[in-house]
Parts: C-alpha cells; sequence; structure tokens
C-alpha cells in the first residue's frame, strides 16, 4: 500500500529590511493565512511587529530578512530571520510616553509562546506559536 503523507503548509519569503519590506510580510502574510483558512487576527499582528522589529533593529544594508510560516499539528509557527545576532530581543519596560518599545510586549501577549534562537552566525530567528 503506497500512501502518502502531506507535508505541513509552509511559505518562505526573503524581503527587503525597510518599512516597505515589513508592511509586504504582512501583507503576504494574511494572504497566505487566508489561502489555509487559519484566523488572521493574532496571527498578522504577529508577523507586522517581528517584521518591523527585523526591517528596524535587524536591518544590515544589503541583507533580507526572511518569514516563515508553517503549520503542524494545530499550530501556526511565524518565524522572522535577520542577520543582527549580536542583538538579541528581549522583553523590556515600555516608556509610557514613548512612541516605540512595545512590540515584542504585544508579541508576549498575543502569542501562546515565542522565543528568539540564534545562529547561524550571523543570524537568529524570533519565532512565536498560535494554536489554531
Amino acid at each position: 500500500m503506497n500512501q502518502e503523507i502531506a507535508a505541513p503548509p509552509n511559505f518562505t519569503v526573503l524581503l527587503s529590511p525597510t518599512p516597505r519590506g515589513a508592511r509586504l510580510a504582512r501583507l503576504l502574510a494574511t494572504e497566505q493565512l487566508r489561502a489555509w483558512d487559519v484566523p488572521l487576527d493574532r496571527a498578522t499582528q504577529i508577523v507586522a511587529e517581528l517584521a518591523a522589529n527585523a526591517s528596524t533593529h535587524g536591518r544590515v544594508t544589503g541583507r533580507d530578512f526572511r518569514l516563515t510560516l508553517y503549520v503542524v499539528a494545530g499550530t501556526l509557527r511565524i518565524e522572522v530571520s535577520d542577520t543582527r545576532g549580536d542583538q538579541l530581543p528581549r522583553l523590556q519596560r515600555a516608556d509610557p510616553c514613548g512612541e516605540s518599545g512595545r512590540g515584542l510586549l504585544l508579541v508576549d501577549a498575543l502569542a501562546d509562546r515565542w522565543g528568539v534562537t540564534p545562529g547561524p552566525r550571523p543570524r537568529k530567528t524570533v519565532w512565536a506559536e498560535v494554536r489554531t
């Protein structure tokens, strides 16, 4: 009996580390998640925050960031990789009067789990998981 095992749905794209690249990451993720019939609300906000961080804090001229989405066993995993492995993100208290510094706080509130995986040098991957 020849049974094929279906690979989990996945999507990967390289984007420029610019505000335009971050917006495109959110738009492409939205369309892909719609195609997979995955709930959008939390996932698209997480993609937006991680892509904005990659284009702001992970920016290296001439090097793209990568967005990867895949679903395994009812869990959507969002990964954003950039080439600033020397700067690992961490949760910090946001300045109440500041205009930035809340991205990871939002990811922490919206994701079921999230973290950072270093390497291979000079990269890092910030990931978040959302149960679908």
